[in-house]
């Protein structure tokens, strides 16, 4: 049985999307902060165990700057350090961690479950190698498993870290209202950096987004500032809160703000809906020079740039793109995008079955539900069609600026059939 809200309850209180976003807060509640500042040597008089350990964390900070400036060139850099420190100990739990981790964040999901089973097996009774499992197993579409990692992960500390995994795990599934109150505890127990806890505010936000409760994702989004100034995914949240308010040209600003380089995906989205076309041709640009950017530092391709080919490039590449993602890491959130891959090419039958299966866990995500209603109307599936498309609507009258607009303009004409 998937996690549901009622199985968590105990988890509420100590005795309680993951995905390669949440990788970094493997960090959270480690002890001591990385020992060894950025650009420094780890020298020599030391035994090789501890040169070891120094390039270990040193690796870490690598990560976790990456989580602060955006500055994804940095991914090399903790790989080489995660190198070194390995070479000199290969039993460096610190290390094959940290590996794990970027494995995760550059996509590489079986990669990143290897080394997390490998450091657990190292360290049984650590809790930061169930972080990189936990988030493995859900990339990989292994629910049960990964429900059953993220609750002995709970068990050994519920804190920071495991709560945000909760917190994802119940929006997976459909639990909204559960999925915040976890995120909530996750803000409560601090720890880590302040861009940590920053980020889970931020991720509170986006769940309060999700719910309809803008006001209160602004005031998540701006205590998330007041921990971090400039955090980047606080700013692109108050954009995102700028267009639940019919608020696009401000919602535009607001991402200019935060730097198109963050995301020019959402930024396209709005310009395509103010109808200046010039203006989301730059930022189509943008995003396809920033995927380019991912794949060229080694990551593999994941389910947005598979969505966004869909939308805005080659539906044949989009198809093939989005087959590579479903076969290596078979998620919801992959499903989905092959499914809308294969509706944008003409093949809606086969991309309604994917749609249908990318909401098998109760996702009430509204993308999820516009696709499966985009792909019913094609078919013929008036009924169907309509269901999903109000669904979409329901949850989040502006899920996109772009597609929420075309959702009510299908549904329009479904109902005057």
């Amino acid at each position: 049985m998937i996690l549901h809200r009622p199985s968590l309850l105990k988890l509420a209180v100590p005795a309680l999307v993951f995905t390669a976003l949440l990788a970094v807060l493997t960090l959270v509640n480690r002890g001591e902060s990385p020992s060894l500042p950025l650009g420094t040597s780890a020298g020599n008089p030391t035994a090789p165990a501890q040169r070891a350990e120094a390039h270990a964390q040193r690796g870490d900070a690598y990560l976790q700057r990456v989580r602060e400036t955006g500055n994804a060139d940095l991914y090399s850099r903790a790989k080489r350090s995660f190198d070194r420190a390995l070479r000199l100990d290969p039993r460096n739990v610190t290390a094959v961690i940290g590996a794990g981790t970027l494995a995760l964040a550059l996509h590489d999901f079986r990669e990143g479950l290897r080394l997390g089973e490998r450091a657990l097996a190292l360290s049984p009774a650590a809790i930061r190698p169930y972080a990189v499992i936990v988030d493995a197993q859900v990339e990989l579409g292994r629910y049960g498993d990964a429900q059953r990692s993220l609750q002995k992960m709970v068990d050994l500390r519920p804190n920071l870290a495991s709560y945000a995994r909760v917190s994802y795990f119940r929006e997976l599934t459909g639990d909204l209202r559960g999925a915040a109150e976890a995120m909530s505890l996750a803000v409560s127990a601090g720890g880590g950096t302040a861009e940590n806890v920053a980020y889970v505010k931020s991720l509170l936000g986006d769940l309060e987004l999700k719910r309809g409760r803008v006001d209160a994702a602004a005031t998540a989004y701006q205590d998330a500032l007041a921990v971090a100034k400039d955090h980047g995914p606080a700013l692109l949240g108050l954009a995102r809160v700028e267009v639940a308010r019919g608020r696009l040209g401000a919602a535009a600003a607001a991402l200019r703000k935060a730097g198109t380089g963050r995301d020019p995906v959402a930024l396209t989205e709005i310009e395509l809906a103010r109808g200046r076309g010039a203006a989301a041709a730059e930022q189509i640009e943008a995003a396809n020079a920033q995927h380019r950017q991912e794949l060229a530092r080694g990551a593999r391709p994941d389910p947005g740039m598979a969505e966004f080919e869909a939308d805005h490039g080659s539906r044949r590449k989009a198809v093939a793109l989005a087959r590579q993602i479903y076969a290596e890491a078979p998620s919801v959130e992959a499903a989905d995008a092959l499914g809308w891959a294969l509706t944008r090419a003409g093949r809606a039958e086969e991309g309604l079955r994917l749609a249908r299966e990318a909401l098998r866990l109760g996702s009430r995500d509204p993308s999820f539900h516009y696709h499966a209603g985009m792909a019913a109307a094609t078919t013929g599936r008036i009924r169907a069609a309509r269901r999903e498309l109000r669904m979409a609507l329901a949850l989040d009258p502006s899920f996109s600026p772009y597609h929420a607009a075309r959702a009510r303009q299908a549904l329009s004409r479904l109902d005057a059939m």
